[in-house]
């Protein structure tokens, strides 16, 4: 994702409970934090989902479900 380098979650949350995600047979996407799923995405937005994912490493992967779950737009990532 550009434009993410050097950016920072303030309180670490995104590294001390990370979101997770796996992709469906039918290529659905479930995101889940903590054990649990907190969304599952769907058609297109999965496929673009699936491949920004591809694209980012293991910190940039964590924003990109951050604002895919919409907690990171609202600042909800403390869990």
């Amino acid at each position: 994702m550009a434009g993410r380098e050097g950016a920072s979650d303030a309180r670490d949350r995104l590294v001390i409970d990370p979101f997770d995600y796996r992709v469906t047979k039918e290529g659905a996407v479930i995101v889940s934090r903590g054990g649990r799923a907190v969304m599952t995405v769907g058609g297109r937005d999965a496929a673009r989902l699936v491949a920004a994912l591809q694209r980012a490493d293991e910190a940039e992967s964590q924003y990109v479900l951050a604002r895919a779950s919409g907690d990171y737009k609202r600042g909800n990532e403390r869990g």
